[in-house]
């Protein structure tokens, strides 16, 4: 799952406005989807600032910390990573107290809408094949997909039960797939 998050609204005086200018969209999709790849389209077109747990993961792996450690073991193993150390690495200290724990579920609670990148299987399994990474062979990729199916797909579920989720088909080629989502970035409904 990605996140993009539009914080770049000012007031005409140049401070910063409250947190009810701040849009944030949730980005789903299986594993090969090309989630990351349209989430880094976004930022630049439109301004968000893409939290990419992935990455954030990886480069936690790099550090060699102890929790990088623990990570690249779950991900060996062809396992989901802890919530709470996702969540630690990825907001440290936060929430740290009753306003920011206030503020982090008005954000939540505010997200615009979800972008869903639907893609076949067989597809997403070519591409992740093609791109050659360490965790990358056909056993833990299929393993990523039951996961994916078993953890994700009831998440997207309750946001289309919210009527919140913008599907876009994610097989066609990557400029082809941008240009569904900058539709539903610029569309009167979803229009941050």
């Amino acid at each position: 799952m990605g996140t993009v998050v539009d914080a770049a609204s000012k007031e005409a005086n140049g401070s910063s406005q409250t947190n009810k200018n701040i849009k944030v969209v949730f980005v789903l999709g299986g594993p090969g989807s090309c989630k990351s790849t349209q989430c880094a389209k976004i930022a630049l077109h439109f301004g968000y600032t893409h939290l990419g747990t992935g990455d954030l993961l990886r480069a936690e792996i790099k550090s060699d910390s102890e929790n990088g450690a623990m990570i690249w073991y779950k991900i060996k193993e062809e396992e989901i990573v802890p919530l709470e150390l996702t969540i630690n690495i990825t907001i440290d200290g936060f929430p740290h107290n009753e306003e920011s724990h206030a503020a982090f579920d008005f954000v939540i609670g505010m997200a615009k809408f979800v972008l869903f990148f639907d893609c076949s299987k067989e597809e997403r399994e070519k591409r992740l094949l093609n791109r050659n990474q360490i965790y990358d062979n056909i056993e833990t990729i299929r393993k990523r997909f039951k996961v994916y199916k078993e953890s994700s797909l009831p998440v997207l579920e309750y946001y289309n039960s919210k009527g919140k989720v913008r599907k876009i088909d994610a097989a066609k080629p990557i400029e082809e797939v941008f240009e569904e989502v900058k539709k539903v970035f610029t569309s009167r409904s979803d229009k941050p």
